[in-house]
C-alpha cells in the first residue's frame, strides 16, 4: 500500500494519507434548526481516531430553504458556529484536517418552492418536484448566502470547504446544460454561478483558507466536466472532487475494458488536464483496489466513504493489513437506523471473533 499511505499536500495543508472520508449526510439526527447534535461529534470524531487523512464534512445546508431534508446540519446563521466549532476540535484533537461541504439543494430540496437556473420538472423517489427559473436577485442571493457559509466556516475553524457542486443540486444544475436553459450569461456560461461564488470566498477569507468543489463528471459528457475543471483550476480552486453530476441528464462513458466505476474512469482523465489534486470515488470496497485506482488513474485521493460507515477504522486496518469489511448494500440501510445492526460491522465483527 505505498500509494495509499504516501502522505502529500493540498495548498498549504499536509495530509498523511490518500484516504479521505467523504460527505456522507446523517439523516434523522437534527433538528430542523441544523444545530449540531453530541451525535455528530462524537461520530465525526470517531472517524479522525480511524486513521483518514481527511474529513470532508456531510452536505452543510447554507440555506434553511435550501435543505435537501428537514433534518439537515445547517450554516446559514451565526448561531450555528458554536455546535460545528466543537466537531472541527473533536477532529483536530485525533489529528486529521477537516473541510466542511456547503450545500444548497435547488429543484433536488425538501421546501415547497423549489429554485432551478430553468423551470425543470423531475421525478424523485415517486414524487414530482417542479423548480422554478430563478431571477438574477435569487441567484444573487445564494450566492451571498454560500460565501458567508464559507466566512462561518473559516470562523469555526475548518481547514477548508466543499463547495457542492454534484448530486443534482442547485450548483451541479447550472453546470449541467440539460437542466439549465438560461439565455442570459449564467446559462451562456454555466460555470459563471460557481466562479463568483469561488472568486468571492477567496477574498473573504485567508489565503491558506482551502476551496475545493466535488464536481460533476458529466455535465452533460466528460468533456464538459474537463472542461469545468480546467476553468476551476484557473480561478482558484485547490481541489476537484470528483463524482456524478446531474444524474439522468448525464452521458457516463469508460473503455469497456476498466475495472472500476465510469466516474472513476473520468476522475482519471480529468487529473490528466489540471495540476491541483483530483479525488476519486465510488464502489472502492478495499485497499488494494484503492491502491490500484491511485496508480492506474494518477489521481492523488481516494473517497472511502461506506466503508469507513462499516468500519470506522478502516484506515488504520488498511495500514496494518487487516480485514477492513464492506458495505452490504441492504435494501434498507441498517446504519442509518441503529449502526450498531449495520449488517456489513456485524459480519466483519463476527470474522474477527472467530478469526476468519
Amino acid at each position: 500500500m505505498k500509494r495509499l499511505f504516501e502522505p502529500f499536500y493540498i495548498k498549504h495543508l499536509k495530509i498523511k494519507n490518500r484516504i479521505c472520508v467523504p460527505p456522507m449526510v446523517c439523516y434523522n439526527w437534527v433538528k430542523e434548526d441544523g444545530c449540531v447534535v453530541h451525535k455528530n461529534i462524537e461520530h465525526y470524531r470517531a472517524i479522525a481516531r480511524g486513521g483518514a487523512g481527511l474529513i470532508i464534512q456531510e452536505a452543510t445546508c447554507v440555506d434553511p430553504e435550501g435543505k435537501l431534508s428537514k433534518d439537515q446540519l445547517g450554516i446559514w446563521e451565526d448561531r450555528q458556529i458554536d455546535g460545528l466549532k466543537e466537531i472541527v476540535g473533536a477532529v483536530h484533537e485525533e489529528g486529521c484536517p477537516i473541510f466542511l461541504q456547503i450545500h444548497h439543494a435547488g429543484v433536488n430540496g425538501s421546501g415547497e418552492y423549489l429554485l432551478c437556473p430553468s423551470d425543470y420538472e423531475m421525478d424523485k423517489d415517486g414524487e414530482k418536484r417542479i423548480g422554478h427559473e430563478m431571477t438574477k436577485e435569487q441567484i444573487h442571493k445564494v450566492q451571498d448566502q454560500f460565501v458567508k457559509a464559507a466566512v462561518r466556516a473559516y470562523e469555526a475553524g475548518y481547514d477548508g470547504v466543499e463547495l457542492h457542486g454534484c448530486h443534482r443540486y442547485m450548483m451541479c444544475e447550472f453546470f449541467n446544460s440539460r437542466v439549465n436553459k438560461r439565455t442570459d450569461e449564467y446559462g451562456r456560461h454555466p460555470e459563471k454561478f460557481a466562479l463568483e461564488i469561488l472568486e468571492r470566498i477567496k477574498k473573504e477569507v485567508p489565503e491558506n483558507f482551502v476551496v475545493g468543489i466535488r464536481l460533476g463528471a458529466f455535465e452533460p459528457a466528460l468533456a464538459d466536466g474537463i472542461r469545468h475543471a480546467k476553468i476551476l483550476e484557473k480561478h482558484g480552486i485547490n481541489f476537484l472532487d470528483i463524482s456524478y453530476g446531474f444524474s439522468g441528464e448525464d452521458k457516463p462513458e469508460a473503455p469497456k475494458d476498466f475495472p472500476y466505476k465510469d466516474v472513476i474512469h473520468a476522475a482519471g482523465e480529468i487529473k490528466k488536464h489540471v495540476s491541483v489534486p483530483v479525488f476519486a470515488v465510488n464502489s472502492i470496497t478495499d485497499a488494494r483496489m484503492a491502491e490500484d485506482i491511485l496508480e492506474r488513474t494518477g489521481v492523488d485521493m481516494v473517497d472511502i466513504g461506506r466503508g469507513v460507515l462499516v468500519n470506522y477504522n478502516w484506515a488504520i486496518d488498511a495500514r496494518e493489513g487487516r480485514n477492513t469489511g464492506r458495505c452490504l448494500h441492504c435494501k434498507e440501510c441498517q446504519w442509518r437506523i441503529d449502526a450498531e445492526k449495520c449488517a456489513g460491522r456485524v459480519l466483519l465483527n463476527r470474522k474477527r471473533n472467530t478469526g476468519e
